[in-house]
């Protein structure tokens, strides 16, 4: 009557030995069941897909003004050629770079008329290969309308859009994407308003004003008899 009684505990004892010696195949058959689960949930929500245009973007990203991280490629008079750098996963990277396609996305400053020299500006300014955020906020056709921040040094980032506005290189528009009466269009036209502000009241670039002979030498060039003198002058040298 013992034997019948020790039978599950040796059952157990036993079951309890092969697990002991194949513990490392369980744990690595979990880590890789993990790991899989990670990347299909990943992929599921797109958090490692690289966006190479504006129409692989889901509507929901932009509908959450998801912000995604890229690499700037150009500055262009359409906007910013950046290419999209997506979440990377630990130890799979290198798997990473082999699903992905290569193309840029076009960025536009969201709320922002840009001047020529605004375009200078940000040649000058951005660095080739300069990592920076764009905060989705609308989408036309293959243009994406963004916030676009970069770091400057260790702890601290700058809008973009703010920036152009601050150094009067820009006037503020309609944020185009985010409903007029939404309260994060109207948070972040504050935001540009305010920036913008700044320059009109240190005369920054195009609220600089003009000086008082810059003013007068503009008024007499403009004069219609100084233009009639200009004209004989130009006449007699021709004919004389």
């Amino acid at each position: 009557m013992a034997e019948p009684q020790g039978q599950p505990a040796n059952y157990l004892a036993r079951i309890s030995e092969w697990a002991d010696s194949h513990l490392t195949v369980l744990r690595n058959i979990s880590t890789g069941m993990a790991i899989a689960g990670i990347i299909l949930f990943a992929k599921s929500i797109k958090l490692t897909t690289k966006f190479t245009s504006a129409l692989d973007i889901p509507v929901e990203f932009i509908e959450k003004n998801v912000k995604l991280r890229g690499r700037l490629c150009h500055v262009t008079e359409k906007g910013l050629e950046v290419e999209h750098v997506p979440i990377s996963l630990p130890f799979l990277s290198s798997l990473q770079r082999k699903w992905q396609s290569n193309g840029v996305l076009l960025v536009r400053l969201a709320g922002v008329e840009l001047t020529p020299n605004a375009m200078v500006w940000l040649q000058e300014e951005l660095k080739p290969a300069q990592m920076m955020w764009f905060q989705l906020l609308g989408r036309e056709d293959l243009v994406l309308d963004c916030l676009i921040l970069v770091n400057k040094g260790r702890f601290f980032s700058v809008c973009l859009n703010e920036e152009i506005l601050r150094q009067g290189l820009g006037k503020t528009t309609r944020i185009e994407g985010l409903h007029h009466d939404s309260p994060l269009y109207w948070k972040l036209h504050k935001r540009l308003l305010q920036a913008e502000l700044k320059a009109l009241k240190k005369n920054k670039g195009i609220w600089k004003e003009e000086s008082y002979f810059e003013k007068l030498r503009d008024h007499i060039s403009n004069n219609k008899f100084v233009q009639k003198l200009k004209q004989f002058a130009n006449w007699l040298r021709i004919h004389i």
